[in-house]
């Protein structure tokens, strides 16, 4: 646990020395005036009248985010597909030579912890700082490579988020009135009663209120708090959903988001009583008001980013602002009205786009821990390997859709596109004595071998291969520039496929038979040994660890690792392995058997981890 934190502040420190992200204390209006802040740490605080130029500057990084999450309970299968979705995002920047940066964190305020810490008999703090520590395990677990593991208890946030209170005040857009409405804990909003309904128990019979959006039960309350009046926005967030159709991925939420604003648009409630909710940021200059959870979690992206020390102008040295926010479908309104108008109360830079995301289920039902249904990724992790799960996170993930989790499917998935796909090609060409891969590279370099329509249709089939794959990294950003990484994947493991076929077409193991065929057999080595040199570069962002195997096993220099070098005969020294990985191969079988033991649990009965196989004979389902 040590080793994460020591991690983070290394990762925080990275930025620190580039002057991202060096801080003073914050300090309130009345006192700017005698505050100086120390000469290597100097910065200019944001003020209301932040500019920015309309497309990002050159130096500015590509910036990728995660949903914060909430640390009431241990992290679940949904979690790490937000986070390897992220991950994915910025490694694919990082392999076309982009600055890339990644946020990731944990959200710790607001009256769902503050009742999870009671339920447990823990002190607050430590209680976050505990199932904190197992988000930045799960982090780190499944090879997330973050700049910043966010905490909404840093202190650094803390101040961020008073200087952007005051700054609201400021501007007369917080007025202090008595609120009444249905409240949801879990959800921690207020629901209008056109999105309640209600709903019966199944176990307890019990009658109850909920919303019709997350299912969640709601509970009446009235207090005297702070408001935000989001309503005067209403018109500007109408105009920037106009101009910016595809700012939301999928599409089609944005119908949802437009609804909502039309038709269901209140002014903000942001604050809470302390004698509801004391365990918060408290609002400046009222010590009796805790500030509202989503207030507090959503400003967490611009702490990262170096806010409030933006020189004006020069806020997108730290990042802003982000170009993909990564979030679950469930939290699109949070994002996609609630921050955009509070952004644009202070005239900040909006979000460039939004992928929200669909979620996982299981059986078709919502993932419950009283079900006992829940994915524990840890026990995933350990059964089927780090890189098959992000694998299948983003490969069979849903973006528009839920998609159901099945252990049996996804050993379906690895057998048919790893082991059988990436593994079997990789045996192809690298382990026969027949020929070497390294002999076929140095022909084309040498001259001897010439890639040209000849009319014999082994050859020609080599042709029009290698003019496929020439297309096929331009075809793979094409996708994620969509933020579509699923597809992009799929398009991978269509050439995997499609290069088993062609070798399997050409039989070379039957052609090194004949008299004169070392040409010939170069030439089918050739074409698969790029498709699969190609295919490996394409694959760092997705499976970092196996793609290196693969690599290692081609004897691709890292230096010729890039998306520059994903292109057709451009790296004319691989073909040696530098390592190599024994009968079974990169992808060796899966292990069917249920294997216990493999770690904390996170919610949910035993073998809740990707859940016991079953014993019968169904079926796996999509």
């Amino acid at each position: 646990m040590d080793v994460l934190r020591t991690a983070s502040a290394r990762r925080t420190f990275k930025w620190q020395a580039a002057g991202i992200l060096a801080r003073t204390s914050w300090v309130c209006r009345s006192c700017r005036s005698q505050f100086v802040a120390p000469k290597a740490a100097r910065r200019t605080l944001a003020t209301s009248t932040t500019t920015t130029t309309p497309t990002a500057p050159d130096n500015k990084p590509f910036y990728v985010t995660t949903p914060i999450f909430y640390v009431n309970a241990s992290p679940h299968v949904g979690h790490m597909y937000s986070m390897v979705l992220g991950d994915v995002l910025k490694r694919w920047q990082t392999l076309k030579g982009n600055q890339a940066i990644l946020c990731t964190g944990t959200d710790e305020h607001g009256t769902k912890v503050q009742r999870a810490a009671i339920a447990n008999d823990m002190d607050t703090k430590q209680f976050c700082d505990l199932n904190s520590a197992k988000f930045q395990e799960l982090a780190a677990a499944c090879r997330i490579d973050y700049d910043r593991f966010m905490r909404t208890t840093d202190q650094d946030h803390v101040e961020a988020v008073k200087h952007f209170w005051l700054l609201l005040k400021e501007k007369g857009l917080i007025y202090e009135a008595k609120h009444e409405g249905w409240y949801c804990v879990s959800d921690e909003c207020f629901y209008p009663e056109s999105q309640l309904e209600k709903r019966q128990d199944p176990f307890t019979g019990e009658v109850y209120v909920a919303s019709i959006e997350s299912g969640n039960k709601v509970e009446w309350i009235e207090e005297k708090n702070y408001h935000f009046r989001m309503t005067a926005l209403k018109d500007q967030l109408l105009e920037f959903y106009k101009n910016n159709p595809d700012w939301i991925v999928p599409q089609t939420r944005m119908n949802q988001v437009v609804d909502w604003v039309t038709n269901n648009l209140e002014d903000l409630s942001i604050s809470r009583p302390v004698s509801r909710l004391s365990w918060g940021i408290r609002v400046p200059d009222d010590e009796s008001q805790t500030i509202y959870v989503w207030v507090d979690a959503l400003i967490n992206y611009i702490t990262m980013a170096g806010y409030p020390y933006w020189p004006p102008g020069r806020e997108h040295l730290g990042g802003w602002p982000v170009d993909v926010h990564v979030i679950g479908k469930d939290i699109l309104r949070f994002h996609c009205i609630y921050w955009p108008a509070l952004l644009l109360a202070l005239d900040l830079p909006l979000p460039k786009r939004i992928l929200s995301h669909a979620h996982w289920t299981m059986e078709k039902k919502k993932m419950s821990k009283s079900i006992g249904n829940v994915v524990n990724p840890f026990y995933a992790m350990e059964r089927f390997g780090i890189d098959t799960m992000r694998f299948y996170m983003i490969h069979n993930g849903g973006i528009a859709n839920d998609a159901d989790y099945s252990n049996d499917w996804l050993t379906v998935e690895y057998k048919k596109h790893l082991q059988n796909g990436v593994g079997n090609l990789s045996a192809r060409v690298t382990r026969p004595k027949q020929w070497s891969l390294r002999r076929a590279v140095q022909s084309y370099q040498d001259g001897t071998m010439l890639l040209q329509s000849t009319g014999e249709q082994i050859n020609d089939s080599c042709v029009e291969h290698i003019t496929r794959l020439d297309k096929l990294a331009s075809t793979v950003d094409y996708e994620m520039l969509q933020l579509n990484p699923s597809h992009a994947l799929q398009k991978i493991m269509g050439l995997i496929g499609e290069t088993n076929a062609f070798i399997s077409n050409a039989e070379p193991w039957v052609i090194v038979k004949k008299q004169d065929s070392e040409a010939l057999v170069d030439r089918i080595i050739l074409t698969a040994g790029e498709s699969l040199r190609i295919a490996g570069i394409l694959l760092q962002p997705f499976m970092p660890d196996k793609a290196a195997q693969l690599l290692d096993l081609l004897g691709v220099e890292n230096h010729n690792r890039t998306f520059h070098h994903a292109r057709p005969l451009v790296d004319a020294t691989y073909g040696t392995a530098f390592r190599t990985f024994g009968k079974e191969g990169i992808f060796p079988p899966p292990i069917l058997d249920d294997i216990k033991g493999m770690g904390p649990d996170a919610g949910g009965k035993k073998h809740s981890s990707g859940n016991k196989p079953s014993s019968g004979n169904k079926k796996p389902t999509a």
